[in-house]
């Protein structure tokens, strides 16, 4: 069994504490469900989040997906002028069979715009 890690964003219109919730849970539903992941193959996830989110912590939504006892850690990204406004990101650390190159990447929303290489 290998550890890979899986990187993940997504974009909300607003800095409102529900949809930090609702977007985040969906991004971490979407990772789990797109790479096959069982909750203790998750070993932690990191999420970071613009400088312009603040109304809530990311990893909360996690929490209420059942990842109480999955090691969780927000962040904030560096603010880069230029960077894509309002989006939430996560690295999460996972055991899985699959190969690097199977893994599933997943980029939401606006977020799809910021690696296209790798968006699914």
């Amino acid at each position: 069994m290998a550890v890979r890690a899986i990187r993940g964003a997504t974009q909300v219109d607003a800095d409102e504490r529900e949809q930090v919730l609702e977007a985040t849970r969906e991004l971490v539903s979407t990772v789990v469900e797109r790479n096959g992941l069982h909750h203790d193959d998750i070993i932690s996830i990191l999420f970071t989040a613009t400088p312009d989110l603040v109304s809530e912590f990311p990893a909360l939504a996690a929490r209420e997906l059942g990842m109480g006892d999955v090691p969780l850690m927000c962040a904030t990204e560096i603010g880069v002028p230029h960077a894509l406004p309002r989006v939430l990101r996560l690295m999460a650390h996972v055991e899985t069979e699959r190969p690097r190159g199977e893994i599933q990447h997943v980029y939401l929303r606006g977020a799809v715009a910021l690696r296209r290489d790798i968006a699914q």
